[in-house]
């Protein structure tokens, strides 16, 4: 097989899913969303378009989880896992 200059490319195809909230956790939802409203002046119109750019902060910022990862692409490379 040809091994071409270009790396792996991502799969950038959105991905739907249904999710069910508690109605406690929709209702937060609601009013996170309507924050900016009352400090802005822009409204969110759907709250459901927060559930993407929270889920990103969340995994962006989880040290945890960062570290795992790490240690998961090393591992799968064949490189030593130094812990930390």
């Amino acid at each position: 097989m040809t091994k071409l200059k270009l790396g792996p490319i991502a799969d950038e195809k959105p991905v739907k899913l249904t999710i069910e909230l508690p109605a406690a956790a929709h209702r937060d939802l609601v009013a996170y969303a309507e924050v900016p409203s009352r400090t802005t002046g822009h409204a969110i119109s759907d709250p459901a378009k927060l559930i993407v750019p929270m889920i990103e902060r969340f995994m962006a910022t989880d040290r945890a989880f960062a570290k795992a990862r790490r240690n998961s692409i090393q591992s799968r490379a064949g490189a030593p896992v130094i812990s930390g």
